[in-house]
């Protein structure tokens, strides 16, 4: 059943103060005041809790355009573009989440988890589980659809993601996770909120070599207009028919060899088929080609009414050599010897507006590639992060 959350807007008396603050009071749909909902601007460490009124005051920076988010366990959560509530008294209305669980033709089972969670943990935090985790990863809940071999993953509860590399817990809201395994595409989107558990030298090194070349440095040197500047270069990129990939004809042998041999039970398979299945498994369905190199920011961005709007109807390919950082004392000092990483955006014509502080809008719709991808969990930072923080 789909719920209407409700959000009430009040003017402050001197809505002309500088400073930029959310306040207000939080309440369920039966006006009762609700305490500790986590408040807090998606993607930063920038949030707060209401106090046992339900009141809340959050300052917020100049310019940011995120999402706040209002997060509260056996509550809907709520989001609403900070931009919309700046500066305003705000009330809040919560309303409890349904507890029953949605009918679905493809269950949510035990199986299906223990036969997927390694691979969620590697898409969606990387592959260090020793000093990255999910403290209550059990509460994730997954569905496999075998016919059309796809993978849906949800949280019921908000997970809680410890990073020790990065020094910090984050608070994570995930929304959906899909993965498709004929495509091999994965997409998860959510909000986060990240708390400073360590901030030693270390930590901080390890911080900057997250940062340097990531996509949020990718689209904050796009918003600053310091892509050459920053060395990054920009190619441009078509996909092209793979001959080494099953025609569609093929593919559809394939499937309906499938098929016959889940009904009947065949046992062997013949050489066609499984050259046909080997050149899937082992093939993408388009090569990638460079039609262009070192093209100009202005061919992806636009800059209209004081946006910054980033959209390219092929794809792109991004390179940038990448000097880690090293600690020399108390000093951190690039490496002499670069590694050359490479990525690819495929924005297919979507339009995305970046904001200030790296992020875009619509983050699920940009697919990547390459040394972007492996931007996840343990690599992600916080969209106020500053280097040397």
């Amino acid at each position: 059943m789909k719920k209407t959350l409700l959000l009430f807007l009040v003017l402050l008396p001197f809505y002309q103060v500088i400073a930029q603050i959310i306040k207000g009071t939080v309440t369920n749909d039966a006006e009762q005041k609700i305490a500790n909902v986590t408040i807090y601007i998606d993607g930063t460490k920038i949030g707060t809790n209401s106090k046992e009124d339900g009141s809340f005051s959050l300052n917020s920076p100049a310019n940011n355009s995120g999402n706040i988010v209002f997060q509260k366990e056996d509550y809907e959560t709520f989001s609403t573009p900070l931009s919309a509530v700046l500066n305003k008294t705000l009330k809040v209305v919560l309303l409890k989440s349904n507890d029953i669980e949605e009918v679905r033709i493809i269950p949510y089972t035990e199986e299906a988890y223990k036969n997927f969670i390694n691979y969620f943990l590697d898409n969606f935090l990387g592959y260090d589980r020793e000093n990255v985790r999910i403290k209550n990863q059990r509460t994730l809940k997954f569905a496999f659809d075998k016919k059309n071999q796809t993978l849906k993953v949800k949280a019921p509860k908000t997970l809680l993601i410890e990073n020790k590399i990065l020094g910090y817990q984050i608070e994570y809201n995930l929304i959906n996770f899909a993965a498709d395994f004929n495509t091999k595409m994965v997409n998860y989107v959510g909000t986060s909120f990240f708390r400073e558990t360590k901030n030693s030298d270390k930590i901080k090194l390890n911080r900057m070599n997250a940062y340097d070349g990531s996509t949020l440095h990718f689209f904050r040197s796009i918003y600053e207009n310091t892509i050459s500047k920053d060395q990054f270069i920009v190619n441009h990129v078509v996909k092209v028919p793979n001959p080494k990939y099953p025609t569609e004809e093929e593919l559809a042998r394939l499937s309906n060899f499938k098929e016959m041999a889940r009904i009947s039970r065949v046992a062997s398979v013949p050489n066609d088929i499984l050259d046909i299945s080997q050149r899937k498994n082992a093939n993408k369905p388009y090569a990638l080609a460079i039609t262009k190199t070192l093209i100009p920011d202005t061919d992806y961005v636009k800059r209209e009414n004081g946006k910054v709007l980033f959209t390219f109807k092929d794809m792109l390919q991004v390179n940038y050599q990448k000097y880690e950082y090293e600690l020399k004392g108390k000093q951190f000092i690039k490496t002499k010897d670069p590694v050359v990483i490479s990525s690819f955006l495929h924005p297919e014509g979507e339009t995305f507006e970046v904001s200030k502080d790296g992020n875009i809008t619509n983050p699920d719709l940009l697919i990547t590639e390459g040394d972007f991808s492996k931007n996840k969990i343990e690599n992600m930072l916080p969209l106020d992060y500053q280097l040397g923080d």
